[in-house]
């Protein structure tokens, strides 16, 4: 195995982890209790995470062509 499948692998699974762990604690801290006075701050702040995330796919994906140059 080289050290890029390698290195892929291990980046692949730390992103894994924390997934798991953010359902958990969205699971714990959400769902399973009450959010109570946290319920608008936290519907916020998921809205404003998927305007970040979908951003920044909207760049990645428009940044193939312009690393696809000799240097890269």
């Amino acid at each position: 195995m080289n050290e890029r499948t390698l290195a892929g692998a291990f980046g692949v699974s730390i992103v894994g982890c924390a997934v798991v762990l953010g359902v958990y604690g969205l699971v714990s801290g959400y769902l399973l209790e009450s959010a109570g006075a946290l319920g608008a701050p936290t519907a916020a702040t998921l809205a404003v995470v998927i305007v970040v995330v979908a951003a920044l796919v909207g760049l990645g994906t428009g940044g193939s062509r312009r690393l696809a140059t000799p240097y890269w």
